[in-house]
């Protein structure tokens, strides 16, 4: 679907969504009572205008409108544009959706900026920026309505909606990385061969390179990696039949390690979530996951991999060079909803 024709559908899906309780499978959800806290107390601190660009309509076609590329603008109000103490509770708003490990990985992504701004051409320097990270609220935070979140910007897009003081979506999350490992000389702080996704790509080699010559036949699809993930920018994950090799057809050793591989994408939100996260899985049917790959099974090579469950998606790529022109040193991941991304199921 082009974007044009996208944004097009969007208020009749959001509508839909507006006008209708969340379905079934939300129900159980986990608790959001921090998440409306600390939402409330970002937007009571800004003034009217601030106002205008953080607080949107739920049933904006915004609230759909994601993507990880530069742009020159963005929905919602930049931290750049906020005061110290807006941005400390813009930054406790973010503390509030992720755990521990996934708030350390936003604002590492975060900070990376300042190490492409002193690697890239000086032209194109204006969108490089710690701090051009924009938050977005749709609707009334602790009100009785669903309400959502969205925090995005260069290679970051976080994107939540509560409903009923219920965490019921917490999807697109999106991370990348580059670089993937820091290779070049700095003086800005940034530790050599440090990587902030550096498990969601060692994990992925591990498992791939355990596998036999009969299970590749099964989990490799293609000899080359795709360039990007699927959908990118897209309302829903795709929709596409599972490939690769049946977790039921792994080891056990195998099993843990891709138990492990999932768990790190899981674990970037709240305990509570990741619980409901893994509970879907284990509830759906752990041995039906499936794990393909594509492109090369070792470091510096265009790789790529897809974890898929009946609740869930991953999709992970490496292939671009990073900033300072080292082959394969530049990730995009991302955790999809199979039922259907913000809360908005898929028709």
């Amino acid at each position: 679907m082009s974007q044009t024709m996208r944004l097009a559908v969007l208020p009749v899906l959001l509508t839909a969504i507006v006008t209708t309780t969340a379905v079934s499978y939300f129900r159980t959800a986990p608790a959001a009572t921090d998440i409306n806290a600390a939402a409330k107390q970002l937007v009571e601190g800004l003034d009217e205008r601030q106002k205008t660009l953080a607080v949107l309509p739920y049933a904006s076609s915004q609230r759909v409108d994601w993507h990880f590329i530069p742009m020159d603008t963005r929905k919602g109000l930049m931290l750049r544009h906020m005061s110290e103490a807006q941005q400390e509770q813009a930054l406790q708003l973010m503390q509030s959706v992720l755990s521990a490990a996934g708030y350390k990985k936003a604002r590492t992504i975060m900070s990376l900026e300042k190490l492409l701004y002193s690697l890239e051409d000086p032209k194109t320097r204006d969108r490089r920026d710690e701090l051009k990270y924009y938050f977005t609220m749709f609707g009334e935070p602790g009100g009785e309505k669903s309400w959502g979140l969205s925090i995005e910007g260069h290679h970051l897009s976080l994107n939540f909606v509560v409903e009923n003081n219920q965490l019921i979506a917490a999807t697109p999350q999106f991370f990348a990385s580059n670089p993937a490992t820091i290779k070049t000389e700095n003086s800005l702080g940034f530790e050599l061969n440090s990587a902030v996704l550096q498990k969601e790509e060692q994990l992925g080699f591990d498992l791939v390179n355990s596998l036999t010559a009969d299970q590749k036949k099964v989990a490799l699809i293609d000899a080359k990696a795709p360039k990007e993930i699927r959908n990118a920018g897209s309302v829903h994950p795709p929709t596409d039949k599972a490939t690769g090799i049946p977790a039921g057809q792994l080891t056990k050793t195998q099993q843990e390690v891709l138990r492990d591989l999932i768990g790190e994408y899981a674990h970037a939100v709240k305990q509570e979530r990741a619980a409901f996260r893994l509970k879907e899985i284990e509830d759906a049917g752990f041995a039906n996951i499936t794990f393909s790959w594509a492109g090369a099974t070792e470091p510096g090579i265009g790789h790529y991999y897809r974890i898929q469950g009946k609740s869930f998606l991953i999709e992970f790529v490496n292939t671009q060079p990073d900033a300072a022109g080292n082959p394969a040193n530049h990730i995009h991941c991302v955790w999809r909803d199979m039922d259907g991304d913000f809360a908005l199921p898929i028709q």
